[in-house]
């Protein structure tokens, strides 16, 4: 048996990325059928990953660092966007992309240090 850290996953913590998920999308259509902005999707994202960590905490499982980061990122696009706040960079896609260059980065090193 491998140690992989998906497949040692609590039940607790299954559940939870299920209803977070089911959250997401229910966000998501919600923002879709009203023709909310795209700042107002943004916030709500990142407030559905921030409350995804806090309840996280208060079921005894560990804090993630990396969506800590993402939630904050979001809510903050989604500030800027609603608030019209033009920054002279693309600060918010740039974050993206090094986020998700990081992510990918991160499953190919651990991927292959599992098969090491």
């Amino acid at each position: 048996m491998t140690d992989h850290p998906i497949e040692n996953r609590t039940t607790k913590e299954k559940r939870l990325e299920v209803g977070t998920w089911g959250v997401f999308f229910v966000w998501m259509g919600i923002a879709l059928l009203a023709s909310l902005p795209s700042g107002a999707w943004f916030l709500g994202v990142g407030l559905l990953v921030l409350g995804a960590q806090v309840a996280r905490r208060g079921i005894a499982l560990r804090i993630e660092g990396f969506w800590i980061l993402a939630g904050v990122v979001f809510v903050l696009g989604g500030i800027l966007e609603l608030a019209q706040i033009k920054i002279d960079i693309a600060l918010i896609p740039i974050l993206c992309i090094v986020a998700g260059a990081g992510l990918v980065a991160r499953a190919v090193l651990r991927r292959t240090a599992h098969h090491a």
